[in-house]
């Protein structure tokens, strides 16, 4: 392997950046040394050879260095500048001259410690608006995303079973150990051909592949993903609800099940892909095994305890139910809906379904834009509602609980809904509140979905609806207050 040592000194020395009273911080890990200067970071990749990556040589670490500049420009452009060479002129090196080049670095801009997400998340500085902005980039970005139909096969989930059952048993239990990649295994085989039809079908794409909280940070307000995997398609080419399954457990490791919960729904408010959620369970489970094994390696032994009790708990996931939330515009629906998901179902919980959303979906625009009132006639309202059952039913049928959030003043769509859920499995809650909170409500909100108004408040009172046989919540008080009398209700 080439030898690094001048190069970490030359990156360390203030005086190689041309200011030598900058101050140089250096942040090392497995792959890289990161040496930030100034308003610049500057990533080494170290010479070494894993079973996983390969560095050993200045031609492939120059490689590597163009990849990662590639991958990453496609979530932060912004963030990645370029790749920069370092020469050995006479007995120095330098980046600048003519002499021959000793190595690459990534050079990129470089923002607070304090933007990272998992510092973010852990100092409570992460709101839902900011989880619906980093939803929503990633499913833009798997959109966009390359598709790579020859990788994210059986052999390749495989091969990350393989590698998480040799490195866990060195930390946990070796029973439980077997017992879950066993029981990994066997998930592995039972949706192998939904796995196949998925890579020929187009949902395998060059991913981000490290998709958690402490590679996503925060510039000019925005959420950006950063760091993807450039050295292995078997890590960066997979399945896209198994590179957002990453953010879904790392929500869940840090405590925020209703970010998780949050994160899946508007994912697939704005990417549908129910069919997938049968996988969900697998990939869930695959990537917190990762994840036990990586914090046991860093002796943060309790996380890592959680993290591999997670992988176990994923693969037994609970029957799938349907919760429909009906009521009167301004009843609070879509608050309650986001409250009880977390709680219901197979983690990270039930996909919540918004006939508003969904409206704004099939005529092609983002949630928060507004409609015109032709949008809402009888016959486009009748296209919304089959569409939002639809789903409901591929969501159902692939294992996954669903939360159904709409009027629901007609007893027909409501008798459809039901309809759906399989046996046992269904719960109607039907919302009761004054019309003069409604209008409140209805004029404080900023950034929604609904474009309902006062007049539609209004026009909803004389419609006399009462949810039929549904169970009536009075939801006139706080949110807290009428999630409070929903769990009383025992509707978990």
């Amino acid at each position: 392997m080439d030898d690094q040592a001048a190069t970490l000194a030359f990156l360390a020395d203030p005086a190689s950046y041309g200011a030598p009273s900058v101050a140089v911080k250096r942040i090392d890990t497995h792959l890289s040394a990161v040496f930030l200067a100034g308003d610049l970071a500057y990533k080494l990749k170290r010479a070494v050879t894993l079973p996983f990556v390969d560095f050993a040589t200045l031609e492939k670490r120059h490689a590597a260095c163009a990849a990662e500049l590639a991958v990453n420009r496609r979530t932060a452009s912004d963030l990645y500048l370029d790749i920069r060479a370092i020469r050995k002129i006479g007995d120095r090196l330098a980046f600048d001259g003519d002499g021959d080049i000793v190595d690459w670095v990534v050079v990129m801009r470089r923002f607070p410690d304090d933007a990272l997400w998992d510092a973010r998340a852990a100092a409570g500085r992460i709101a839902p608006d900011d989880v619906r902005d980093l939803a929503d980039a990633i499913a833009s970005f798997h959109a966009a995303a390359e598709i790579v139909p020859t990788h994210g096969s059986v052999a390749d989930l495989d091969w990350t079973r393989a590698g998480n059952a040799v490195d866990l048993v060195r930390f946990f239990d070796p029973a439980a150990c077997a017992a879950l990649d066993a029981a990994t295994a066997a998930q592995i085989a039972a949706h192998a051909g939904l796995i196949a039809a998925r890579a020929a079908d187009g949902h395998v794409r060059r991913c981000h592949g490290d998709l958690h909280l402490r590679n996503i940070t925060t510039l000019a307000g925005k959420p950006v993903p950063f760091d993807a995997i450039e050295f292995d398609d078997r890590i960066s080419c997979i399945d896209t609800l198994y590179d957002i399954a990453f953010l879904l457990v790392d929500w869940l490791r840090v405590g925020r099940a209703d970010f998780a919960a949050q994160t899946l729904s508007r994912y697939l408010q704005r990417r549908p892909d129910e069919a997938g959620l049968v996988l969900l369970p697998l990939f869930m489970s695959l990537r917190a095994a990762v994840k036990a094994k990586t914090r046991a390696m860093a002796s943060a032994h309790e996380e890592a305890q959680s993290c591999f009790d997670m992988a176990a708990r994923f693969l037994s996931p609970p029957p799938a139910r349907l919760i429909a939330v009906g009521g009167l515009s301004g009843t609070g629906k879509s608050v309650l809906a986001a409250a009880l998901a977390p709680s219901v179902g197979a983690a990270p919980g039930a996909l919540v379904l918004r006939s508003d959303v969904e409206r704004k979906r099939l005529a092609g625009l983002a949630p928060e834009v507004k409609l015109p009132k032709s949008a809402y006639a009888t016959e486009a309202s009748a296209a919304v509602y089959a569409s939002l059952h639809s789903r409901a039913r591929t969501a159902l049928d692939a294992g996954h609980s669903v939360i159904v959030d709409a009027v629901y003043a007609d007893a027909a769509e409501r008798a459809d809904v039901a309809a759906l859920a399989p046996p046992g499995g269904f719960c109607g809650l039907w919302l009761d509140c004054p019309e003069p909170v409604r209008l409140a409500r209805v004029g404080a909100r900023a950034g929604d979905a609904s474009d309902a108004d006062a007049d539609v408040v209004r026009f909803q009172s004389g419609l006399a609806a009462d949810g039929g046989d549904w169970v009536r919540i009075d939801a006139g008080g706080s949110p807290e207050q009428t999630l409070a009398a929903v769990l009383l209700r025992q509707v978990k």
